[in-house]
């Protein structure tokens, strides 16, 4: 019988802390879960500088800031990725992320990263 693959699924609910994010590969870890996913992206690739937030995002970040600068304090740097991605690798947990751009996968394809969710 084929195994369950079970994915943790992080996204962007680190909300741009490091330590957040490796709290969450530690319980995905404890968990049993097979993978962690986060997403990758840049928010100048993705949205427009005075890009308007949905209502669900008013309602639950800042409403004083565009879509852009709530992105903006998600995104995780190249480093943040090495880190978190070696991190993985301590805790026996692979590492995924959903890229949002080419240059985004060449990122996670620099770094080794197995599987990227499209």
């Amino acid at each position: 019988m084929n195994r369950v693959f079970i994915v943790a699924e992080a996204g962007v609910n680190h909300n741009g802390s490091l330590r957040v994010a490796k709290k969450m590969i530690e319980v995905a870890a404890a968990a049993g879960c097979d993978a962690i996913k986060f997403q990758t992206f840049r928010a100048e690739n993705i949205v427009t500088k005075n890009a308007s937030k949905t209502r669900y995002q008013i309602d639950n970040t800042d409403a004083g800031e565009s879509q852009y600068e709530m992105l903006k304090k998600l995104e995780l740097s190249p480093a943040n990725h090495e880190e978190l991605f070696s991190f993985c690798l301590k805790k026996k947990i692979m590492f995924m992320s959903t890229p949002f751009d080419e240059k985004s996968v060449d990122l996670l394809d620099n770094l080794g990263v197995r599987m990227f969710k499209v």
